[in-house]
């Protein structure tokens, strides 16, 4: 693994226009970041990535079933009781998912460390899926990357076979919502609905203010029309605390992704992980936090909380590194295992998960060892030889 220099395409900013990425520049710093990739062999990409991805996947679909049966468990991770047979119904049923990300901490000398599930509304799928992959086609044309570089991408052909699958499985109408002043969520959503319709799922769009709740507690859209299925790119920690969601387990609405999500999304299934599989070389130990003063070697973090934010770092040489945010109530421990630095920079593996296949991944990159809702989007490719699995 080694981070490159590499020359930026004349036009990227246009063709990232043209292709609905307009989130590549966020508050005048760049977003997107192509003045460099991060190289891979192929041995750490199949190895060290996408096998832990798919058996970690696994563990927590395992652990979900574990949850939705015990009131202990589901009190460790702070579930409001109002929704937990909701949740467990929503399982037992085995609503269907879409997607999820896994992140990880790795260097190319070890391996990877998962720091955190993202499985309820995981973002920097378009740039992993699309614009990264536009970018390998672009820089081997230019003779800038070999002819036989690849990727490890095969998001965007199973995203659509996913919606093909799930056709059948969703209640019409289905609608693609996010907060509507949200230019990044706006755009996830408007890709995911793409990939939807190249499977032949029609959905419309509507920002999640403007859903309404009928007389008979059904969700609506703006012309009164019964929603049937909704994929929300909201968290569902939030819509729970909220007056409107408060109708969701008796509303009939099918969510994407569905109620049991709830569980995967919370950083307490990291102790539990732990703890159901001690020493597996690709968790961390964790445990939930007491309230005691952080002790060397270790990170908080709150159950409910996205992007880096509220995360408190105690290095064992004694250090500090902590994340301001919005997030507080209970927390976890994770074993500390840093980034390592590139350059400058510290990159974060955000493996994807769609369905149950483990198919790509992306990179954010930050300036601090806590990756931010301002860390930079680094591309990636696999040089070293040419591939024996292909990712179109």
């Amino acid at each position: 693994m080694q981070r490159v220099r590499i020359a930026e395409r004349s036009q990227w900013r246009a063709r990232a226009e043209e292709s609905g990425f307009r989130f590549h520049t966020i508050d005048g710093l760049p977003y997107w970041d192509e003045t460099a990739y991060y190289a891979f062999t192929l041995r750490q990409i199949e190895q060290d990535i996408e096998d832990p991805s798919a058996e970690l996947h696994a563990m927590a679909m395992d652990l979900v079933d574990e949850v939705v049966g015990s009131q202990q468990l589901m009190d460790q991770l702070a579930i409001p009781p109002l929704f937990r047979d909701w949740i467990a119904d929503s399982w037992r049923r085995r609503e269907p998912h879409l997607y999820g990300r896994l992140d990880f901490a790795y260097d190319g000398t070890g391996p990877a460390k998962l720091y955190e599930l993202n499985y309820d509304t995981p973002t920097s799928l378009f740039e992993a899926s699309f614009f990264q992959w536009q970018w390998l086609e672009d820089q081997r044309n230019q003779n800038r990357l070999p002819p036989h570089a690849d990727q490890f991408n095969a998001i965007h052909e199973a995203l659509v076979e996913r919606f093909g699958e799930l056709a059948a499985q969703l209640p019409p109408p289905l609608y693609f919502s996010a907060v509507g002043a949200s230019e990044e969520d706006q755009g996830t959503v408007a890709y995911l609905r793409d990939c939807a319709a190249q499977a032949g799922l029609r959905g419309d769009v509507i920002a999640i203010e403007d859903i309404g709740l009928s007389e008979d507690g059904r969700f609506t859209a703006l012309d009164d029309t019964v929603i049937g299925s909704l994929f929300k790119l909201y968290p569902l920690e939030d819509l729970m605390t909220e007056s409107f969601g408060q109708a969701l387990p008796a509303s009939g609405v099918q969510l994407l992704e569905p109620a049991w999500k709830a569980i995967l999304s919370n950083k307490g299934v990291l102790p539990l992980l732990w703890q159901r599989h001690r020493g597996h070389p690709n968790l961390l130990a964790a445990e939930f936090d007491d309230g005691s003063e952080l002790p060397r070697g270790w990170v908080r973090k709150p159950l409910f909380s996205r992007e880096g934010a509220n995360v408190a770092m105690h290095l064992a040489d004694g250090s500090w590194q902590e994340s301001e945010g919005p997030y507080t109530g209970p927390a976890i421990r994770q074993a500390a295992h840093p980034l390592t630095a590139f350059d400058g920079g510290y990159p974060l593996i955000g493996s994807w998960v769609v369905g149950d296949q483990a198919c790509g991944m992306g990179i954010r990159e930050d300036n601090s060892r806590i990756t931010r809702d301002s860390a930079r989007f680094v591309p990636h490719a696999i040089i070293d030889e040419a591939p024996t699995r292909i990712y179109l």
